[in-house]
């Protein structure tokens, strides 16, 4: 007789978990000849796109915790691939850039990362793939009212 996760196969959380396992590899090494993480990549692509984005904004749009976001940025801006001002309307933000360097890095990383995404969706058609994405933006945005209202009694086991 051989073991089963038939019923937990049947949740969709447990899905993604292990949809997750089996790309962060993948992502990470994919990411690596490149100087990036998966966290350290997703800053810099969103402050790409966004120049001059604050802080603030950052960690929102990412949905990190500003002290660990302080530490990516760091690390892009010690690597050469951001640069921070304050801004001049307000000396409490900070504005955020990439430099050219940084714009180029992302660049290539970004077109190494969509060919392995390509690869981790073979065989689906455009239709499917965006039906996917759609599918987990909804679930993301399901998340914290799925949540909402629980205590712990009501999700513990015996």
């Amino acid at each position: 007789m051989s073991a089963t996760d038939e019923q937990l196969r049947a949740l969709v959380g447990y899905n993604i978990k292990r949809a997750n396992s089996g790309i962060f590899a993948g992502v990470e090494g994919t990411l690596a000849p490149f100087g990036l993480r998966r966290t350290t990549y997703s800053a810099l692509s969103v402050i790409a796109e966004n120049a001059e984005i604050r802080q603030s904004d950052l960690a929102a749009v990412l949905a990190i915790e500003r002290p660990n976001l302080v530490q990516i940025l760091d690390e892009l801006q010690s690597a050469g691939l951001i640069s921070r001002a304050r801004d001049e309307n307000d000396r409490r933000v900070y504005l955020l850039a990439a430099t050219p360097d940084g714009i180029e890095r992302v660049a290539a990383a970004s077109e190494s990362l969509r060919a392995y995404d390509d690869r981790l969706t073979k065989g689906m058609s455009p239709d499917e793939r965006a039906a996917l994405i759609a599918a987990l933006r909804r679930i993301e945005d399901n998340g914290p009212e799925a949540w909402e209202g629980r205590n712990v009694e009501q999700v513990s086991t015996p």
